[in-house]
């Protein structure tokens, strides 16, 4: 009896009850759980890209930078080596060495001049112009074994290279390029298949300009005079005769320089390559050719 009060309770409930349709079908409580992306504390909506300033924007922060407003040379200011840590320039190392095996394995051609768009394309050394990186830094491993006659063209050397590269009778030349010369000699075909002219480059800035008009250092806005007559000093403090380039069959390679103006060996600045047609278009309007000769 009293399942059958049950039953008609139960069917009675049923038939006041609106039918079954798309509009209240739902899902048990707690069936499904819904995963945020992000931070908690901004409930998702920031995707870890921070509120505000470079980090939202997806951008990277420059080398060394520090958040906070007191970063480590402020906190320490008796330690004054990081300071002004972004402005500083690299030169990745290359050693007289590696050019040494470079040259014996012909992947340098000695008959011509040799600069940091050659080195790049031996595959032996890379640099990152976007990092401040600025070229090659030719240091002195392997000097006493290094016997190649060269005209190479570097960013920075120091004196006892200077004497190992000169002993053997060739030239060494220290040149500063921009960094937006440096990506066009790190891959130049990228360059040449825009169809762009190629631009000056550009001289160096005020804090280096000493060391590029040093004939010491042999560097390339230095007087030609000054740089012979430390090429004698240097070869007297080192106790080797200085070779007479005069005299050296391939005395025209050696003192073929680049203008300090010009990026690429043999193409001047305002000159366009051709790579499909196999040719160089050369600018002759007047106003661009005193724009590129200055």
């Amino acid at each position: 009896m009293a399942s059958r009060q049950i039953t008609e309770k139960s069917l009675s409930i049923i038939r006041s009850l609106p039918r079954i349709s798309l509009g209240n079908i739902r899902d048990n409580p707690g069936s499904k759980v819904t995963q945020k992306r992000g931070r908690g504390q901004h409930g998702g909506d920031k995707h870890g890209a921070g509120n505000k300033g470079s980090g939202q924007r997806q951008n990277y922060m420059r080398l060394g930078y520090e958040t906070g407003n007191n970063p480590f040379y402020l906190r320490v200011p008796q330690e004054p080596y990081y300071r002004g840590h972004h402005y500083r320039r690299e030169y990745p190392s290359m050693s007289l060495l590696e050019l040494q095996t470079c040259i014996d394995k012909d992947r340098l051609d000695v008959s011509k001049p040799i600069d940091i768009a050659s080195v790049c394309k031996s595959g032996v050394y890379n640099f990152f112009p976007d990092q401040k990186q600025f070229g090659i830094h030719l240091t002195d491993e392997g000097a006493d074994i290094f016997s190649a006659k060269i005209n190479i063209e570097v960013q920075w050397a120091s004196e006892q290279v200077i004497a190992a590269i000169e002993r053997n009778g060739g030239v060494i030349t220290t040149a500063y390029y921009d960094p937006h010369s440096l990506f066009l000699l790190k891959n130049p075909k990228r360059f040449f298949q825009t169809g762009q002219a190629i631009p000056r480059r550009m001289i160096p800035p005020p804090d280096i300009i000493e060391y590029y008009t040093n004939p010491e250092t042999r560097g390339y806005l230095a007087d030609p005079e000054k740089i012979s007559l430390e090429r004698l000093k240097l070869a007297q403090k080192y106790g080797y005769k200085l070779p007479m380039l005069e005299n050296d069959l391939h005395y025209y390679m050696l003192n073929d320089r680049k203008d300090p103006r010009q990026i690429f060996f043999g193409l001047e600045p305002g000159w366009v390559v051709n790579l499909k047609d196999k040719c160089i278009l050369k600018p002759q309007d007047k106003e661009l050719l005193r724009f590129y000769s200055s």
